[in-house]
Order: C-alpha cells, then structure tokens, then sequence
C-alpha cells in the first residue's frame, strides 16, 4: 500500500500539476495527503477528478495560506474523525481488515504556534486505542543534518517534537524518495 504525502507549497501552476501527475503515476498511491495547497475546495475537486481518486476530504485555504487535501482510492474506506487546519485525523480500513486511526499532518510553520499545536495533537493519541500512523509534513527539523542552508535548527521546538514522539510511543519510519522533503 503506498501513500503520497507533499507539501504542494501551492498548488496553482501546470508546474506543480505535472509534478503531481508524476509522482502518482511513479508510485500509484491508493491516498494523498497534500499540504500547503493554498487552494480552495472547488479547485482541488477538480485535481482529484483528473487523477482518478473516488474519495476527499479537504480543509480549505485561508487566504493564500495553508490549505489541505486528503485523496484515496476506492478500496480503501476513510472515516473522518477530526479535522483542524493543521491535520485531518481518520480511520482507515483497508480490505475489510482491522481499522487504523493515521493522522495527515502540516504542523505550524510559526513558532508561537508549535507548543500550543503538539499539545492539543497530543489529545488525538490520548482518545484512541487503534494503531496510529502520522503523516506529512511537522514543520520540525531536529537535526541540522535534516538541513540545508537558511536558520540553524531551533532546540527547543526540536525537544518538544522528539519529547511528543516518546510520550507518545511513535517511531519515526524511512522515507523513501527525496532527502529534503
């Protein structure tokens, strides 16, 4: 089962149309999660109509920021549990199977934003006893070899991640595509 998660970083080009196109032509996913689409639903509906997905679930532009789209395919049953600009938290049941609780994130790019954020995300761990994956894009570099160029890695925000992801029992799995995604 593959899933496809980008941060778009706007979605309003042929550039970035190809680009889509591309990735999911090369990795046939059966869900994307698109990040930083900074459109609106309407517009997004008919990406996902050209590409051939039967499900969505989006969280809206504000403006020209944020904006989120959850695509998947029809043999795959998503139930959308919570949603926020920064997630959309489902249940997924693949095959009739045991159901999954994954979480489709784009953590806050503002640091007076990041505390608040990962302790309200928090609350989702706390409400469920199902397996749980998180995927996308957290906004958190932890180590400067995770980097190139621009800031140095900001600690605190780096411990606040790291100190979640224990609390919370999760690993962090290998990506597979581009280093700096």
């Amino acid at each position: 089962m593959a899933f496809v998660a980008w941060n778009a970083r706007g979605l309003g080009n042929s550039n970035s149309h190809r680009a889509l196109r591309d990735t999911l032509t090369k990795f046939n996913p059966c869900i994307v999660f698109l990040s930083e689409t900074k459109k609106k639903q309407k517009y997004l509906e008919r990406l996902r109509t050209k590409n051939r997905f039967s499900g969505s679930f989006y969280v809206d532009a504000r403006g020209l920021a944020c904006g989120l789209a959850l695509w998947w395919t029809e043999d795959i049953s998503v139930t959308i549990l919570k949603d926020s600009t920064n997630f959309i938290d489902t249940l997924i049941v693949v095959n009739g199977e045991e159901p999954w609780q994954c979480t489709f994130i784009y953590g806050p790019p503002h640091t007076a934003e990041k505390q608040q954020f990962w302790r309200d995300f928090h609350c989702l761990r706390q409400d469920t006893t199902n397996k749980w994956c998180v995927i996308g894009d957290v906004n958190i570099v932890v180590d400067q070899s995770e980097k190139e160029g621009g800031n140095p890695v900001i600690n605190s925000q780096a411990k606040c991640f790291l100190d979640f992801m224990d609390v919370a029992g999760m690993i962090e799995l290998p990506i597979k595509g581009g280093m700096y995604t």
